[in-house]
């Protein structure tokens, strides 16, 4: 495709919004709250805009010799994973790091923002376009760090013993129509997956292919948390017949008896959110869970996960709509219809594998995906601190199976005669 005047302006438009949208979900928090890191998997806020700033400098600026002024020692400091880069700081010490202050990095991300401009205004149509693709990635990888950074957050605030709000002027959350699970049936088939070749999507999204899928049904909505808690009720934390072994192994060693954040307090269950702590809404699509809570969840209820073939086979007919970071609440809502897509992060039963044909790009961007398929599971649908325009019913989201902090919850599926 040429790249011409039109997409050079759209493609300007998206980054000064993304790049805005970042700073504006920073803006609550304190240079306290910045610094700090909750766990091993999480990352300081801090770190998280310095690290988007670090992809375009070093992906963009830096190869076109028109990189701003840095930080000291930036580049192994702001380097997540990219091996081919160089040496960087490990994870588990990010909030560790206490130089360069707050200040500092929001200084360099607007010499980095100023210089991207220019860049855009000044470089020829022939050297922007082999990189409006790798600007593209550069977006949608910001996009997915404005997602961790809310998670982190919400993390680090679950720690606190006064249980503080993200925002305290998020919108409340309404009780719904505590309606029973529907099924919507699939005859299956031979069907594709995958993301076509036209638009964005990233790598592990390809090549799109075929599946054949036998005759299933897919639940029309997520398990909600008054349905946890029946589970809860009957002993599904202390019943071993409905867990894999690893997962019992990690409910026993961590002590689950419960999604994570939730606390029982004066007989009552409540949860820490980005709005605080709050009882727990019924209606609501559970959240917080791991991988192998799903699963003794969907053994429990006489069902399964589905396949993220079977998801998709699905999804792909549906609206693209749902509660997502858009929508302003930052938390799960329960749903007014057969929506596949927001509230929560759904769990399948698929391992987080590539597809036939996959193969990574040339370069240290080749690093983005395909080196985490291995020891993984994949989600589907997005949650409700994902931003809209990165969503699609090709995404493939993934965790390790033992892992909570993240926005996600479980739909169901059986199968068909």
């Amino acid at each position: 495709m040429a790249f011409d005047t039109e997409n050079r302006e759209a493609l300007s438009e998206s980054l000064a919004r993304v790049r805005a949208r970042t700073r504006e979900l920073a803006a609550p928090l304190s240079a306290e709250d910045m610094q700090s890191q909750a766990m091993p998997d999480a990352s300081p806020a801090k770190w998280h805009l310095a690290h988007t700033t670090w992809f375009f400098d070093e992906f963009i600026l830096r190869p076109a010799g028109v990189a701003p002024e840095a930080p000291e020692d930036a580049r192994y400091l702001f380097n997540s994973y990219y091996e081919a880069v160089g040496d960087r700081h490990a994870r588990p010490q990010r909030g560790l790091i206490t130089r360069p202050t707050v200040a500092e990095i929001l200084s360099w991300r607007d010499r980095v923002d100023e210089a991207l401009a220019r860049f855009f205004v000044e470089a020829g149509a022939k050297a922007l376009a082999p990189l409006a693709s790798l600007i593209e990635l550069g977006l949608n990888h910001e996009e997915q760090h404005q997602e961790l950074l809310l998670m982190d957050v919400l993390a680090l605030f679950a720690l606190h013993p006064g249980a503080p709000a993200y925002r305290n002027d998020l919108p409340a959350v309404a009780g719904g129509v505590n309606r029973p699970a529907g099924w919507i049936a699939h005859a299956g088939g031979l069907i594709e997956i995958g993301a076509p070749t036209a638009g964005f999507a990233f790598d592990c999204e390809r090549p799109r292919q075929k599946v054949w899928l036998e005759p299933f049904s897919l639940a029309n909505r997520l398990v909600t948390n008054g349905e946890w808690q029946a589970f809860m009720d009957d002993g599904g934390y202390q019943q071993p017949s409905h867990w894999l072994s690893d997962g019992w192994d990690w409910a026993q060693r961590e002590g689950w008896r419960a999604p994570a954040y939730w606390e029982r307090l004066d007989d009552q269950w409540t949860c820490r959110s980005l709005a605080g702590r709050e009882p727990i809404n019924p209606d609501a699509p559970v959240c917080h869970i791991s991988l192998f809570e799903a699963d003794a969840y969907a053994r429990w209820a006489g069902a399964r996960l589905p396949t993220e073939a079977e998801w998709e086979a699905v999804a792909s007919s549906r609206p693209n709509t749902g509660n997502f970071l858009e929508a302003g609440y930052l938390r799960p809502t329960p749903a007014l219809g057969d929506q596949l897509f927001g509230d929560v992060w759904e769990w399948t039963a698929s391992a987080y594998a590539p597809y036939r044909g996959f193969a990574p790009a040339a370069g240290a961007v080749g690093e983005y995906n395909g080196k985490f398929m291995s020891g993984r599971n994949v989600l589907r649908g997005g949650a409700c601190v994902t931003p809209a325009p990165h969503m699609r019913a090709s995404y493939r989201n993934f965790y390790e199976p033992h892992q909570r902090w993240m926005f996600s919850g479980l739909r169901l599926a059986k199968d068909c005669a």
